[in-house]
């Protein structure tokens, strides 16, 4: 069986799996998270199927952001993250790109976040600036 054909989000794409689909155009599907950080946490999918943000075309990424913008303004979120992970050491779990759109209502629901921030100096930075920028 191919990943696609086992990608439990190519399934909800398909209906071979209900979902509380909250939008849906040629490129994308938003649906709610049926295990919720806190009310509204929806998940924005590219119907494009790649694991990875940098498996997916950009023309297939271009309403990403737009419709999870839209979900967050109709949940009336003031607040609110968005969240998109990519392999298994940041956390994704389902191997297709998601973005998720998460209420942040109080303290005690929605997205926990450590920060651990590092300090490399200007001259490590710069270093990577250039490597990074040669690359691009």
């Amino acid at each position: 069986m191919s990943r696609m054909a086992s990608c439990i989000f190519c399934k909800i794409i398909k209906g071979e799996i209900p979902s509380m689909k909250v939008f849906e155009s040629e490129k994308t599907f938003a649906f709610l998270d049926i295990n919720p950080l806190s009310a509204g946490h929806a998940l924005v999918i590219p119907k494009h199927h790649g694991a990875k943000l940098t498996d997916i075309p950009d023309d297939s990424l271009t309403e990403l952001l737009p419709v999870a913008k839209k979900i967050a303004l109709a949940t009336g979120a003031e607040q609110f993250n968005i969240l998109q992970n990519n392999g298994r050491m940041a956390h994704q779990l389902v191997d297709h790109v998601h973005i998720h759109m998460i209420p942040k209502p109080n303290e005690t629901e929605g997205l926990g976040i450590q920060w651990p921030q590092q300090n490399p100096g200007k001259e490590k930075l710069q270093k990577l600036l250039e490597e990074i920028k040669a690359k691009m």
